[in-house]
């Protein structure tokens, strides 16, 4: 104690995990959580189920408007003040969103509550990365990578059972006690953190990157679903193309942009980024698909769906604590490339699988998923950020979020298009579709793999215990 009734000072090593955790796995629960419920919110609100599409739409835009401008922000005004401003937003809009009483209501504190996500991953990874120095990051890299895996995995588990028990209302509303306390948690014992030399708000840079990465979001959301060719899902995706090449030619431009995508020039950044991109795609989609498939073409319930891909989590629980432990002597490559590896040839089973396929053999193959992913997250994680200097972390979150969260919209675009492609006019998806689909999510992965074969473990030394670094042979 520093005086009668001053707060003890807990270690920035206890606080940022913690408040960073409770975030995470609220913003990306609710990316997933919600579509399990979108029929009975269309019914409650009278209205046609592809209406109630954009419910998830909206968020989904919010995020990529403002997951750009994360890393300003935290330069600007501080990480501490950013993200419990962010977490503010979250949980006030959580609650309106459960107090809702029209479809157009809910999707606008959708919005708003996708502009307070978009800030909390990038800004929390920031202050994660501030608090440990390279060599630690595995360790806390561990706990962490657990939640984004284990919150898109349970979002339909939940989702089923607090629409079935109680009301879809509840869907948002539990984020509200998990966000108070992370908010009063991270009030009381998160250090603050003073502005730094941030320049000027890039307005050409935000104006870019967020109209162009929500018309792209929005192409790649509603192309497989509506198809390709309407004229707003055209005009999403040219308007979003054209507009993040422009970005690209102004960043590279500007003294001091929004998105530092100078730091692609950075050899481990770049590399391991690609590889999160490629492991994104194929490993989100395929969380897409298989409970699409176990409903549509083996006619499971919601619930029923989400507890058999669920043990996909498992899987990655228990092998991130193996991959923590020797990533040190052997380094990202010798990890990366069999997780990646497995991860295909796990696909391609799912993919051979059909009507007659006993559950029990549906529920190991994701559970294998889990163990192959659970070799690549932590790894290419702590690597990519190696090497990138203390000043330029914040944009470096930034930049590695907005890819990561490219990659699982076009992997999802991508494969629920095959499926749509695939299906008959009357009947729908059947067991081709998916076949097909699942196949090119594992090819997805190889493609990965290929890039993983560059990484070089040298780039990441600096992660790696001295006594136990190893040369570098690729």
């Amino acid at each position: 104690m520093t005086g009668g009734g001053a707060l003890p000072q807990l270690s920035q090593k206890i606080v940022v995990p913690v408040v960073y955790v409770a975030a995470v796995f609220m913003s990306i629960l609710d990316s997933t959580v919600v579509n399990v419920t979108l029929p009975v919110i269309a019914r409650r609100f009278d209205v046609q189920p592809e209406q109630g599409h954009a419910v998830v739409v909206g968020y989904l835009l919010s995020l990529a408007v403002f997951m750009p401008a994360s890393g300003w922000l935290a330069d600007r005004f501080g990480a501490k003040r950013v993200f419990l401003a962010a977490l503010a937003v979250f949980v006030a809009a959580s609650g309106l969103c459960g107090l809702a009483q029209s479809l157009p209501e809910l999707v606008l504190f959708r919005v708003v509550q996708g502009a307070g996500g978009g800030l909390l991953v990038p800004v929390g990874m920031t202050m994660m990365l501030h608090a440990f120095p390279p060599i630690e990051r595995m360790s806390v890299t561990r706990l962490t990578n657990l939640v984004t895996i284990i919150a898109p995995a349970s979002g339909p588990v939940l989702g089923g059972l607090l629409t079935v028990r109680l009301s879809w209302r509840y869907v948002f509303l539990v984020n509200i006690p998990i966000g108070v306390l992370a908010f009063l948690f991270g009030l009381l014992f998160l250090t603050a953190t003073g502005p730094t030399t941030a320049g000027r708000f890039d307005v050409r840079g935000f104006l870019l990157s967020g109209f162009g990465f929500a018309a792209a979001m929005y192409a790649l959301s509603e192309g497989p679903d509506r198809g390709w060719t309407r004229p707003d899902v055209i005009a999403g995706g040219l308007l979003g193309l054209t507009m993040l090449i422009t970005l690209v030619r102004v960043e590279l431009r500007t003294d001091g942009p929004l998105l530092n995508l100078r730091l692609v020039g950075n050899r481990p950044f770049r590399t391991h980024g690609a590889v999160t991109v490629l492991n994104s795609a194929a490993f989100l989609g395929v969380l897409y698909l298989m409970p699409q498939f176990l409903q549509t073409v083996r006619g499971f319930d919601p619930l029923e769906s989400g507890l058999t891909t669920f043990p996909e989590a498992l899987g990655v629980v228990l092998c991130v604590q193996f991959v923590a432990r020797i990533y040190p002597r052997v380094g990202p490559r010798r990890l990366q490339l069999p997780g990646l590896l497995g991860l295909a040839v796990v696909i391609a089973g799912m993919a051979l699988t059909g009507i007659d396929t006993p559950r029990w053999a549906i529920i190991a193959l994701m559970f294998m998923a889990g163990v192959s992913v659970g070799f690549v997250f932590l790894p290419t994680q702590t690597a990519a950020f190696a090497t990138v200097q203390k000043e330029e972390l914040g944009q470096a979150s930034a930049l590695y979020n907005v890819g990561r969260q490219l990659g699982a919209a076009g992997g999802v675009a991508a494969l629920s298009s095959v499926v749509a492609a695939l299906s008959s006019a009357g009947d729908g998806p059947g067991p081709l579709a998916y076949r097909v689909a699942f196949f090119t999510a594992a090819t997805l992965a190889l493609f990965a793999a290929a890039i993983a074969v560059t990484t070089r473990d040298a780039d990441a030394a600096a992660t790696m215990k001295p006594r136990e670094r190893v040369a570098d042979r690729g």
